[in-house]
């Protein structure tokens, strides 16, 4: 997926959508631009507020329109907490687990670093990013990887990491096992998912 000058659309999003303007200095300047924007806009429509939340969470996993349309639709047509449902099929991705568990500094790189084939789900190669992990999936580095520059001092970093509760991290073998379900905290999101649903639900 071709995504663009990320500065500029996280700028146009109002949120640090990229691992890259996760920064102080940027929630500052957007602090800036919302107050100046205030004065010369009126307060925007239920759907242009739905579309920025929208577009807030489809660039925060870097998926294409159709790739994320995909999610909501499978999370609305299945029974329980919609919200839930969402979060946790976008969470199971192989690539968010890689990113997670520490594997992997952006979410873009933990998408390289498996779609290249670098790594194992059970002992089996995956080089699908979408590859919906399970509870009790084991990931792992291929062995033919490990020396890779992606993953010098993997170990030692691993250490210092904290993972969410539902994955659990083993630094001297370096795998991630998936032990439960992601657990949506809205608190933790850059995009309210209750307004993304309403989006698709119109």
């Amino acid at each position: 997926m071709i995504i663009g000058p990320k500065y500029k659309i996280a700028r146009r999003l109002g949120a640090g959508v990229f691992e890259k303007t996760q920064t102080q200095k940027f929630a500052l300047r957007q602090t800036q631009k919302g107050k100046s924007d205030k004065k010369g806009r009126g307060p925007k429509t239920d759907y242009g507020i739905q579309l920025l939340e929208k577009q807030k969470a489809r660039m925060s996993y870097t998926l294409s329109e159709k790739q994320f349309g995909k999610y909501v639709k499978q999370a609305l047509a299945k029974k329980g907490n919609n919200r839930d449902l969402l979060y946790q099929m976008l969470e199971s991705r192989l690539d968010s687990v890689v990113l997670r568990g520490g594997f992997a500094p952006t979410r873009l790189a933990a998408r390289q670093i498996v779609s290249h084939g670098h790594m194992m789900v059970n002992g089996k190669r995956v080089n699908i990013p979408s590859y919906n992990t399970r509870i009790g999936d084991v990931i792992s580095i291929r062995l033919g990887s490990q020396k890779k520059v992606v993953f010098n001092e993997l170990s030692e970093k691993l250490k210092k990491y904290q993972a969410p509760s539902w994955l659990t991290i083993d630094a001297e073998k370096q795998t991630i096992t998936v032990q439960g379900l992601p657990k949506l905290n809205p608190e933790e999101l850059i995009f309210d998912i209750g307004q993304v649903l309403e989006f698709y639900s119109r």
